[in-house]
């Protein structure tokens, strides 16, 4: 009786526990039937872009004249000409000279100046007087690479300049488009026609010069516009034989030379004027050449550095300038070693002897 009474007691847990073990895994089978939502992806789609079928614009950069930085539509194939022109109460007014785009002025034996004349962007019919070089003109001109018309010179001066390799145009040695005027005594009535050496260039001297001074886009972007100093008048004493002086005409936007107390004019009327006005101070030593009379002839050390003054616009702005070899362009640079800019248009470009020329800017 007391087993009998006692197994299904026993019992009843087991069965219980069974169902509960039944139960758990019924769910846990369930559970399992379920299926698991995958975990939370997030997409990143990429925006359709059109793909650019052109290449950037290449920025537009003006043609301009290489000597005066004037735009133009094309440069024409004919290569800078310089020609050497007197610069004495004589042989004034001259012809041409209003249409060079750069002109040197420099001091030569007995304290007068002469002109070196670089002519690209006009072509005078006529130009003169025309006079003989000198030691400084192969280091003006070398660069340039271009035509010397001059009439004569000392035979180690003539030396120096075939060595620059400027193609030479000689009245001495007959060139053709010189010529003597009656208008003018001997030795300042040699004159020629522009257009007749530049039809002679030789295949090696027939390319345009490259750029020179480094140029401003507009007048107002100039160095001297933007940081220079106001002024009115550029007081020059070169020598006791030479004081040219420019006043800026805010009317033409341009310098206006005077010889001294008188007005500068070429012989077409026109008054000799500047869109810049650089002045290079150099050391100015005698040379081994003498003149009449056994003065010696003088020269300037270009090669090198020094102080120089730009005048561009009513202002001024002091410069270095440097010129690392003979065939390298002069450069010129702002306090800040930035190159000094110059406005679009001519240049006339005084070189003050050290230790006894002056510029007063007033």
């Amino acid at each position: 009786m007391t087993t009998a009474s006692t197994a299904p007691r026993r019992a009843r847990p087991l069965l219980l526990a069974g169902a509960g073990l039944v139960a758990a895994l019924t769910v846990l089978t369930a559970c399992a039937g379920e299926a698991t939502p995958p975990p939370a992806q997030t997409v990143t789609s990429e925006a359709s872009v059109a793909a650019d079928k052109g290449a950037a614009p290449t920025p537009v950069v003006p043609v301009t004249w290489p000597l005066t930085g004037v735009a133009v539509e094309a440069v024409p194939q004919r290569p800078a000409l310089a020609v050497k022109i007197e610069n004495t109460a004589v042989a004034r007014p001259q012809t041409g000279l209003d249409q060079a785009d750069v002109v040197w002025e420099t001091i030569v034996e007995f304290e007068v100046s002469r002109f070196v004349a670089v002519f690209h962007s006009q072509v005078p019919e006529e130009v003169g007087p025309i006079r003989s070089v000198r030691p400084m003109d192969p280091l003006i001109l070398q660069p340039l690479h271009g035509l010397l018309a001059f009439s004569g010179g000392q035979p180690g001066i003539l030396a120096e300049v075939k060595a620059s390799g400027v193609q030479m145009i000689s009245h001495d040695a007959g060139a053709p488009g010189m010529y003597r005027v009656s208008t003018r005594s001997a030795p300042h009535n040699v004159y020629g026609t522009p257009q007749t050496w530049w039809d002679g260039a030789d295949p090696e001297h027939s390319a345009p010069p490259a750029e020179q001074f480094a140029f401003a886009r507009t007048a107002d972007k100039a160095a001297a516009a933007v940081s220079g100093s106001p002024a009115t008048t550029l007081a020059f004493r070169l020598s006791a034989a030479s004081s040219p002086s420019w006043v800026w005409d805010a009317a033409s936007g341009t310098w206006l030379r005077s010889e001294g107390a008188t007005p500068a004019t070429a012989a077409s009327g026109a008054r000799l004027s500047a869109v810049n006005v650089v002045s290079i101070t150099a050391d100015h030593p005698n040379t081994g050449f003498g003149a009449q009379g056994g003065a010696p002839v003088p020269t300037y050390t270009l090669v090198g550095s020094g102080d120089g003054v730009l005048a561009t616009g009513g202002k001024t702005v002091p410069v270095r300038w440097e010129k690392t070899a003979a065939d390298a362009p002069m450069v010129l640079r702002t306090a800040d070693g930035a190159p000094a800019t110059l406005a679009p248009g001519n240049t006339w470009v005084e070189l003050v002897p050290a230790g006894s020329g002056t510029l007063t800017v007033s």
